[in-house]
């Protein structure tokens, strides 16, 4: 994979939880942002805590370039490794914007991330570290359309 246009490189989203992201996810996105650095990737991220925080570190650290795509409008918002925040004000949606940024995704743990179902739909290459497969609890499978609808409208 490699990047296309006058910002010569790949670009690689990192996404995963914001919040009570465990000490071990910590580093492994850490050590992600910064081998990506290593390799000359400029890092992606949405900007905040968490896993976007941890890579954003690991890249910085290592004198990489970290972008975040925040969803507010407030660049304070930001973590304090990013190279350039950009507060875009779209909320959740910017999480199109940082799939389509990036060359490829890396996810590091996924809880619900939209993220990773973006880059599957548009087929931007992801790969994922201590993800999992669509667990029982999650949507709830029904039929066929007539069964979808009342489930979310009712009976």
């Amino acid at each position: 994979m490699t990047g296309s246009g006058s910002g010569s490189g790949t670009y690689v989203a990192v996404v995963g939880p914001g919040h009570d992201v465990s000490p071990a996810l910590l580093a492994q996105a850490r050590e992600v942002g910064r081998l990506l650095a290593a390799r000359g990737a400029v890092v992606l991220s949405g900007g905040l805590g968490g896993v976007m925080e941890a890579a954003s570190r690991g890249a910085y650290e290592a004198g990489g370039i970290t972008v975040g795509l925040l969803p507010g409008p407030d660049r304070s918002e930001a973590n304090p490794y990013l190279t350039v925040a950009l507060p875009t004000g779209l909320g959740e949606m910017r999480n199109a914007l940082l799939v389509r940024s990036g060359d490829a995704v890396i996810a590091v743990g996924c809880s619900w991330l939209s993220e990773v179902a973006l880059a599957v739909r548009t087929g931007v290459p992801i790969v994922a570290i201590e993800c999992w497969d669509l667990p029982e609890d999650g949507p709830l499978r029904v039929g066929g359309a007539a069964q979808a609808v009342a489930a979310v409208l009712g009976d």
